[in-house]
């Protein structure tokens, strides 16, 4: 059985802080992809995330996981709220930012790993490889939540994909 991030010591250690937060507990209130809350996904994104930073080694865990923990961190519902700026996809990474920005200062590459999130929906390209590795990762776990994956086969087929798009990433 897979370990839930709240029983992975270290992890909790690097973003408790942050969960305890009044401003991500209330992620908790928001249904996002229509089969979780927003507090679910991004934490869900935060842990993936982590995992594959400890294993790649050559990634900070603790900068991917915070950043990946906030990377949603915006209150509105993207199906009513229009904004002259641009797409959904274009404005709330720059709205989690700032409200991350709130909790704490961000380092350049945690800004980065937020604002690109959305990446390839957006033409800014990610500046680090823990900003393309969050993109990816919340990809999968939006299709995971999305898609009522039948059999462990399936699920098996996309961890492989998603694998296989990270796998660039150690070259």
């Amino acid at each position: 059985m897979k370990k839930h991030w709240t029983q992975d010591t270290h992890f909790v250690e690097i973003v408790g802080d942050l969960v305890n937060t009044d401003a991500v507990k209330k992620l908790d209130e928001i249904t996002h992809h229509h089969v979780t809350t927003r507090f679910e996904h991004s934490a869900s994104v935060a842990y993936v995330s982590y995992k594959l930073a400890k294993r790649f080694k050559k990634m900070d865990e603790r900068e991917v996981s915070r950043a990946a923990l906030l990377h949603d961190l915006f209150y509105y519902d993207w199906r009513e709220t229009k904004f002259i700026e641009g797409s959904h996809a274009y404005v709330h990474p720059r709205i989690a930012a700032e409200n991350a920005e709130k909790l704490m200062p961000l380092t350049d590459k945690q800004k980065d790993i937020i604002v690109k999130h959305m990446w390839p929906m957006t033409i800014a390209l990610p500046k680090y490889k823990e900003s393309f590795m969050v993109s990816c990762v919340d990809k999968y776990c939006a299709l995971k939540e999305v898609i009522v994956l039948g059999t462990p086969r399936k699920y098996n087929q996309l961890k492989v994909l998603a694998a296989s798009a990270l796998f660039f990433l150690v070259k």
